[in-house]
């Protein structure tokens, strides 16, 4: 038990020290970059995707790549049916207890991205909390896997981004953008994925970036696939449902995905229909 506790103690210190030196100030020069070329971007995609970029007219996307987006769409499609939607009804056989876990222990890495996102956006009360969540999770949780700060009075806020950070400053979305893999995004989404992973990821950081001895690439993306495993398996119904009844399943789920991201940024606790978790978790945070 004490070789248990030890390992993960050390594991925890790994986390909070490469927090803790995640760099702010080479992140906001990456922010800087990322946001010059997003409206460079932009403007390659023509007049609209440009008056795209502008908070007030946020609210409609233009489609500027459609066909190359309706390609990669099927492509994603064909990979969710040979890959993800097996995973996730075998997943579901799993029981209750498990599943939570995982759940709560992918909720727990992403604060590690949630946590300088609030920074970045003025919400220091959050940052607060969702550190102490974190760190009490980290240890007396077991990495995450329950979740023992929520029964101490810190409840769990929203998931933050670089994509919302770049709206809350009032980038608008540029042109919608399917993602290989990744599935829907924006030019200013696919921008905050670019920074995650130049910098803004402290997970991303210990695991592929840097040689901790403690952790390898394999944990990274294996993360990354058991998030979208388990956003498909809480999504499963409610996506066969969309698939059925659309005349047009990829106009649907360009419309659902970018009012979530428009209520994310307004941190509007609407609830769209058919969804019931982070539309983010398959994609990069």
């Amino acid at each position: 038990m004490a070789v248990i506790l030890n390992k993960i103690d050390i594991v925890f210190k790994i986390l909070l020290i490469e927090y803790i030196q995640s760099k702010m100030k080479k992140i906001l020069i990456i922010i800087i970059v990322t946001i010059t070329l997003t409206f460079s971007l932009s403007a390659m995609a023509g007049s609209d995707g440009n008056n795209e970029l502008s908070k007030n007219k946020s609210e409609h996307t233009k489609d500027c790549f459609e066909g190359l987006n309706r390609g990669i769409f099927a492509f994603n499609n064909i990979l969710d049916d040979i890959v993800f939607e097996p995973l996730a009804k075998g997943y579901r056989l799993l029981p209750s207890p498990i599943r939570t876990g995982t759940g709560n222990a992918l909720d727990n890495l992403s604060s590690l991205v949630t946590i300088p996102n609030n920074v970045f956006q003025g919400q220091l009360a959050n940052a607060g909390v969702n550190s102490l969540r974190f760190v009490i999770n980290s240890t007396l949780g077991i990495l995450g896997i329950f979740d023992p700060a929520t029964s101490f009075g810190l409840d769990k806020s929203d998931r933050e981004d670089y994509g919302q950070t770049f709206g809350k400053w009032g980038m608008g979305p540029g042109c919608y953008v399917v993602l290989p893999v990744l599935g829907p995004s924006s030019v200013r989404d696919a921008a905050g994925t670019f920074v995650s992973v130049v910098g803004g990821d402290p997970w991303y950081n210990v695991t592929v970036r840097n040689d901790t001895h403690y952790f390898a690439d394999f944990d990274y993306y294996a993360s990354r696939v058991a998030s979208g495993v388990d956003f498909r398996a809480k999504n499963l119904e409610s996506l066969e449902n969309l698939e059925k009844n659309s005349l047009d399943f990829y106009a649907s789920v360009r419309s659902l995905y970018l009012q979530d991201r428009q209520q994310k940024i307004a941190n509007s606790d609407a609830v769209i229909d058919t969804m019931d978790d982070d539309w983010e978790e398959i994609e990069t945070q």
